[in-house]
């Protein structure tokens, strides 16, 4: 994984803001499957997410991920400025670097750079998914991580299952 890195994005770099754009495309395709969302007309998805994201919302973060000089992955943040808990509000690695360890190392280093309370909502029809974040609740904050379902906030779609987990504080 020494070609593997994750860094923050910055809204204001067009290379930045172009990666992001077409990632989170691929993405919100890759959710339809479990959302059942169609594409506007236009043929766009919607992307109140991205929008957030590329207008330097401080409450806002984006993370790329690159294996190389390639652009694999992103994840979003929210929810920064507080009250209550972090939230990973999207994540997502090109097929081609799934399943090889990448997702866990680039969730775990997303979530250490905050330590407090997490929460990552997902679908149960995910099955990826529902494998994969219980298995970061437990790589970033152990035992006490704690699963739940809540409404979602379309009524069209099914409730959303949510991972709530605290990562500690590093100890020197």
């Amino acid at each position: 994984m020494t070609d593997f890195a994750i860094r923050p994005a910055q809204a204001c770099d067009p290379t930045d803001r172009a990666a992001l754009e077409r990632l989170f495309l691929l993405f919100r395709h890759d959710m339809t499957a479990f959302s059942g969302e169609l594409p506007r007309p236009d043929g766009a998805f919607r992307a109140d997410w991205l929008h957030a994201v590329l207008a330097d919302d401080p409450a806002w973060a984006a993370y790329l991920f690159h294996l190389g000089e390639h652009p694999v992955g992103f994840a979003f943040v929210r929810n920064l400025t507080g009250p209550g808990p972090i939230i990973l509000n999207s994540f997502f690695l090109v097929n081609a670097a799934r399943r090889r360890g990448y997702g866990l190392a680039a969730a775990l280093d997303v979530v250490r750079r905050r330590p407090g309370t997490w929460e990552v909502a997902f679908q149960d029809a995910n099955t990826a998914a529902s494998a994969f974040w219980p298995r970061l609740a437990q790589a970033a904050g152990g035992d006490g991580w704690v699963l739940e379902h809540r409404p979602a906030p379309r009524p069209q779609m099914p409730p959303n299952a949510w991972i709530s987990f605290t990562v500690p504080a590093a100890t020197l």
